[in-house]
């Protein structure tokens, strides 16, 4: 009885549980679409938020952004030959096209401290110098940089505050070296903590450098509104938490010390014309040649030297008139070639087959305007092709000096008619050219002597060299470490190329040559090293040269006290010749002849010296024919006796009496007066 009274209670409890269920949940659906029109509303009604995609929006457009929180630039560069100076102002000229604060300061010349919790965005802009060395105007900034990035008393959160970017240049033909400075000082500050706004760029010699800067230059532009944008919310909506997700998504890429492998390399904002990248190099030396496409001149390299004077033939060879061609033109003497060995100068012709090096000579007097490379990598003309483009080109050079004061007629015509030399040395690798073979058969067809200089780094083409006229090697240091610091070669192992290519001289049938350059202060107390190698090589001649110096250089902090007087050249000679006899126990070479004008001695085998008199001009005619007769001969098979006034210790020292010496009036100083 009791439980059937119950019953109509419980039932009506149950449907009062139900009523009130049915209730809670629709006022949660009514919240719910609330919140989701609220928001909605919002996204609607922002021009821009966090999570909108900046990087593709144009820097100009500025609706979303506030002026007064436009950042200063403070852009720091450190640079040997001034490249990275001019890529400097390049920026500097589009922040002030933008509007934007922004000051240029080298890296010798900024305060480290500053850095700290600086109040602009920093750009590096650096370039990498020899061995991987920073250059002297960023030496100092990067000793304190890496130091403070390794220093364990130094807290790793020292640049926590800065806002950086790095633009490096350097030569991907150098390896590991390549734009090593502008990857440990990117490395450095992410280790002590500072914001990269975006991948370091890596500009490289070997490519449209421009091209490459103005790529990167646009993706700061894009991560520069990026930073702005989240500064600005920060100060309007305090709203860091989701700037900073977006900033740890950007930081995606290794934080690998660079020197221990780590590339930091990403493509992000660099588009198309990207500018590096980490994937593995083409293996070009497996390629056939007929398929290489790439040009060894960049139309930047390429102004530059046709600036120089350089007739450019093709995509990788060039000639240029020597001055002493136009000097003997002009019966004003010849060069010391023509002292030392009888090629008359304006019938000789300058030129290379292959612009492109393997050194980076302290001393070379191009201040290194022309391609470097370790192996032949660029679109290859025919052997043809080039004979017969710089046989052209020399003859219109030539036809520039009609009418000038002072040309002897007969010469002139001499000139244009035939040339006898050609001179494979202007500057680059001429037996990097892969048909150098081809090509020099083809001068000796055309009756053309032949005198090629290498510089000792690519011993197996030595050896497979067909005959030259006279083959020179370039020793300009007798040990490695001196040999690395004036030539800068690009191999690692220069010093076994060198003692290879030394070696294959030694066994050559035709006329060999070392060619010493003597830089004061730098090479001329290594006489003991450079008589070792001479026993080495058996070279039948020795050029002793001092170094010409060609004005400042960026490239180069030789100065005119690094050029040697004459006189210090012929004791420098003398010695050498004494150590050499000694080392070999016989006397081997001697002093043969001498242009004083050029501060250049000659020392010669005394197999040259016959009866008392040397030997060492050329009969040029001769050699033609031997080389067309194909029959085996040897150096003395073609060998002058050297004119008198030639040889060492005539009174002429070195300039033909036949020739009027020519020497400039100095200009008198200005007399004092109205």
């Amino acid at each position: 009885g009791f439980a059937k009274e119950l019953e109509p209670i419980g039932a009506y409890k149950r449907q009062e549980m139900i009523v009130y269920i049915v209730i809670v949940v629709m006022i949660g659906l009514l919240y719910l679409l609330y919140q989701r029109t609220a928001s909605d509303t919002t996204t609607t009604s922002t021009a821009t938020t966090p999570d909108a995609p900046i990087a593709d929006t144009p820097f100009d457009d500025t609706s979303a952004v506030n002026n007064d929180t436009d950042l200063p630039l403070t852009i720091l560069y450190g640079t040997q030959k001034g490249t990275a100076l001019g890529f400097a102002k390049e920026l500097e000229q589009q922040a002030s096209d933008k509007s934007i604060q922004c000051e240029i300061i080298a890296l010798n010349d900024y305060d480290p401290d500053e850095l700290i919790d600086s109040d602009s965005i920093v750009v590096f802009i650096v370039s990498t110098y020899t061995d991987g060395t920073p250059p002297e105007n960023a030496a100092s900034f990067f000793m304190w940089l890496t130091d403070s990035a390794y220093d364990h008393r130094v807290p790793k959160s020292l640049l926590e505050g800065t806002s950086y970017a790095v633009f490096g240049l350097g030569n991907s033909e150098y390896d590991k070296n390549f734009n090593r400075v502008a990857k440990v000082i990117d490395g450095s500050i992410r280790k002590l903590r500072g914001k990269r706004l975006l991948p370091i760029g890596l500009g490289d010699e070997q490519e449209d450098m421009l091209n490459q800067f103005n790529s990167w230059s646009s993706g700061f532009w894009r991560s520069y509104k990026r930073e702005q944008l989240r500064i600005e919310s920060q100060l309007q909506d305090g709203n860091k938490e989701s700037w900073n997700n977006i900033a740890m998504q950007e930081e995606s890429i290794s934080e690998d010390d660079p020197e221990e492998g780590g590339e930091m390399l990403d493509m992000e904002d660099l588009g198309s014309a990207a500018i590096v990248s980490n994937l593995e190099e083409v293996d070009v030396e497996n390629i056939p040649l007929e398929e290489l496409t790439k040009e060894m001149l960049t139309p930047q390299t390429r102004k530059s030297l046709e600036k120089q004077g350089y007739k450019i033939l093709g995509t990788h060879s060039g000639v240029k008139l020597c001055r002493w061609t136009k000097s003997m033109l002009r019966g004003r003497g010849g060069c010391y070639k023509y002292t030392f060995y009888g090629i008359t100068s304006y019938q000789c012709m300058e030129m290379t087959p292959s612009l492109a090096c393997a050194n980076k000579c302290v001393f070379c007097w191009r201040h290194h305007t022309n391609p470097v490379g370790k192996s032949w990598k660029w679109k290859v003309d025919s052997p043809e092709f080039l004979v017969e483009a710089a046989m052209e080109k020399h003859h219109k050079l030539i036809n520039t000096m009609r009418g000038v004061p002072g040309v002897v007629p007969d010469r002139f015509d001499n000139a244009m008619s035939r040339i006898k030399h050609c001179a494979l040395s202007l500057v680059g690798e001429p037996i990097l050219y892969p048909y150098i073979n081809e090509f020099i058969d083809l001068l000796h067809e055309k009756s053309v002597s032949t005198f090629l200089v290498t510089n000792a780094q690519f011993p197996e083409k030595i050896k497979n060299l067909r005959p030259v006229t006279q083959l020179y090697i370039s020793v300009d240091a007798a040990t490695p470490e001196t040999l690395k610091a004036i030539d800068r070669p690009l191999f690692d192992d220069f010093w076994p190329r060198l003692i290879e290519s030394i070696s294959s001289l030694a066994n050559a049938t035709v006329r060999t040559v070392f060619r010493l350059t003597l830089v004061k202060q730098w090479n001329m107390e290594e006489i003991m090293n450079y008589a070792k190698l001479i026993e080495a090589g058996k070279p039948d001649f020795i050029e002793i040269k001092g170094v010409t110096y060609c004005g400042v250089s960026d490239a180069s902090s030789l100065t005119i006290k690094n050029t040697p007087f004459h006189e210090e050249v012929v004791k420098f000679a003398q010695a050498l010749a004494d150590t050499t006899n000694s080392l070999s126990g016989e006397i081997k070479y001697g002093v043969a002849t001498e242009h004083e004008h050029s501060l250049c001695i000659l020392l010669a085998d005394t197999r040259f010296n016959v009866d008392g008199k040397w030997h060492t001009w050329i009969d040029f005619d001769k050699f033609i024919d031997l080389v067309k007769s194909g029959e085996e001969f040897n150096s003395f098979d073609y060998m002058v006796e050297t004119p008198h006034w030639a040889q060492f210790g005539a009174p002429e020292r070195g300039f033909c009496p036949d020739e009027t010496r020519f020497r400039r009036k100095k200009k008198k100083a200005p007399t004092q007066g109205c």
